[in-house]
């Protein structure tokens, strides 16, 4: 398939162009909307392109005076305007930026604080006790803790902010006229790692730049948007999605947490929205859960039909169509990007039906991150689009069926891992980064993930069972929140596993439909649904053991479930 190139994109060797670039271009843009709290009032204040990149070059001047130039500079915080002039203030000097989880124990906190060898770290106020915590210690390279807000007994963002201005005013311009080695490490990242100890990622500024190119060639950003940065900064998938934005010219709103989600897409007027599956489906569930309680089920079904058969004479009515439905999401949300885990067609399909084009990516913090995505042009549901056009994809060890493991090669993937040689050489093998997913091709030439190759269960025949193909199946169930299929071992048959499936059962739902049953009960039904999923399969894909529950399974901060952990769980309950 040729990889066309739908739009204008900004092909830049490093992060500092983009951003001269994005504000040449976008200058008097909005970039930053900030909501200010003060009591009972509400106060929103407007950055512009202009402004932020003089906040940005304030902050750096600042930084070097400091004395952190080629320093390593880590960020822990929400997401927020101080973190998102951190980063930048970081690259556009040349400073190795680490942003790091915000939601990590203190002990795993400072872990990933001493093997960066972070020199400074800038932080949010939310997590002063974890920093004073680990300041007390003492231990590893740290010599600055700056505070985004005004905190006592420590410099804070504002003040240096300020102290910046007055220096470039004095004709201080050595970071303004710094050079950037494009190619060398400038983020050193954490992975979400789900098995093992995670691996801190080494990425250039190049990395990320030749992925907002080849992002924006296809997919359709316009600088009129809003975007709301939901994704944690913290994540590759956060940190590259928010200079995108900035790279198209874009306005972003900051949220007020999970809670909120629905009320600031309409306080915003939020027009692009990148998240991941989790929480794109439960937005999804929501807007069917509305219309069936409405009664209009049947309504906007037929309405659906009506309007496929007219998007055939390139007649598009869904916005008129379904207008009530998208007002729920704020009413200006057209172009949704889901990646971070594989999303349930059936939602991909929904958004699109109601007007919201929704598009699926796929890549790795590895890759800095997308490798291939659907776009504004080609959408194949249940797919993860085609390759980017930067990045060369092939699968190898390839099955009967096709099903390979993913390799890429381009200019997005990484340095290596950072003091890690052997795990580097186990991924990279020459110039192509082994991603331990395994998918195929289809004849169109779009890509579909069948899983992680060390998940897939093994059967005693030989056949192989791809967990992700039964558990979307299995999610779409309304009385279930989320499940993990795995094998357990076989009493009958040591050498081989029955296919088993752990369930949290939606507490709201039973509330709703099922209020006096009992949890025997909600097995009974649940099962008995298992069944009919069940005969969509060949016999070896059976689900033959349930367990039934309503405790979380067990994640990584950016809310992938940690199979080997829950296995263990699951096995230790037998």
């Amino acid at each position: 398939m040729e990889r066309e190139k739908y739009f204008e994109s900004p092909n830049c060797e490093n992060v500092k162009e983009l951003i001269y670039y994005a504000v040449e271009k976008y200058a008097e843009n909005i970039a930053y909307i900030i909501k200010e709290k003060k009591e009972k009032e509400v106060k929103y204040k407007n950055i512009t392109y202009k402004k932020l990149l003089e906040d940005i070059n304030a902050l750096g001047t600042k930084f070097y005076e400091l004395g952190f130039k080629n320093k390593r500079v880590a960020i822990v915080g929400r997401n927020r305007y101080e973190w998102a002039i951190t980063h930048l203030a970081n690259l556009l000097g040349g400073i190795v930026s680490v942003p790091l989880d915000k939601e990590l124990q203190v002990d795993e906190l400072e872990s990933c604080l001493i093997r960066s060898k972070a020199d400074v770290v800038v932080f949010d106020e939310k997590y002063k006790d974890n920093i004073k915590e680990i300041e007390k210690r003492g231990n590893g390279n740290l010599k600055e803790y700056i505070c985004m807000s005004e905190l006592e007994g420590y410099k804070d963002i504002a003040t240096l902010l300020e102290e910046g201005y007055k220096l470039i005013e004095e004709g201080k311009k050595e970071y303004i006229e710094a050079e950037i080695d494009a190619y060398k490490m400038n983020i050193l990242l954490f992975t979400s790692g789900t098995t093992s100890k995670s691996k801190a990622v080494m990425l250039s500024q190049n990395n990320i730049a030749s992925n907002v190119y080849s992002m924006l060639l296809v997919e359709e950003i316009l600088p009129t948007d809003v975007n709301l940065a939901f994704l944690p900064c913290h994540h590759v998938y956060g940190s590259t999605a928010l200079i995108v934005m900035l790279a198209a010219g874009v306005t972003t709103a900051f949220p007020d947490g999970l809670r909120y989600v629905a009320q600031n897409l309409k306080e915003y007027k939020v027009s692009v929205f990148i998240g991941v599956p989790l929480l794109i489906e439960a937005i999804y569930k929501k807007v069917v859960q509305g219309i069936e309680k409405q009664g209009k089920t049947k309504t906007v079904e037929i309405a659906k039909k009506v309007s496929n058969i007219l998007l055939k004479f390139h007649i598009d009515i869904r916005r008129k169509l379904f207008k009530q439905i998208l007002d729920e999401l704020g009413g200006h949300l057209r172009y949704v990007v889901s990646g971070g885990a594989p999303l349930d067609k059936k939602v991909a399909k929904g958004f699109n039906e109601l007007g919201i084009r929704l598009v699926q990516g796929y890549g790795l913090t590895e890759t800095a991150p997308v490798i291939a995505s659907e776009n504004a042009r080609k959408l194949k549901y249940g797919s993860i689009g085609i390759p980017m056009e930067n990045v060369e994809i092939e699968f190898e060890n390839k099955d009967e069926n096709g099903i390979g493991e993913i390799k890429v090669k381009g200019p997005n993937v990484m340095l290596g891992y950072y003091e890690n040689e052997e795990a580097t050489k186990e991924v990279l093998k020459d110039g192509w980064f082994y991603t331990g997913d395994l998918g195929y091709i289809d004849k169109d030439g779009y890509i579909f993930i069948t899983g992680r190759k060390k998940d897939v269960i093994v059967l005693k025949n030989g056949k192989k069972v791809f967990p992700d193909e039964l558990e979307v199946l299995i999610n779409r169930l309304d009385l279930v929140s989320e499940c993990i299929v795995f094998g357990m071992p076989n009493v009958s048959n040591k050498d081989d596993v029955k296919l088993s499936v752990k369930i949290v059962y939606d507490k709201e739902v039973v509330k709703e439909k099922y209020p006096n049953s009992s949890k025997e009960e909600l097995e009974e039904i649940i099962w008995e649904q298992i069944k009919e999923i069940n005969k969509t399969f060949p016999p070896y894909k059976y689900i033959k053991h349930m367990i039934l529950t309503d405790e979380e399974l067990i994640k990584t901060t950016t809310k992938k479930v940690k199979r080997n952990e829950e296995i263990k769980k699951c096995l230790e309950m037998k």
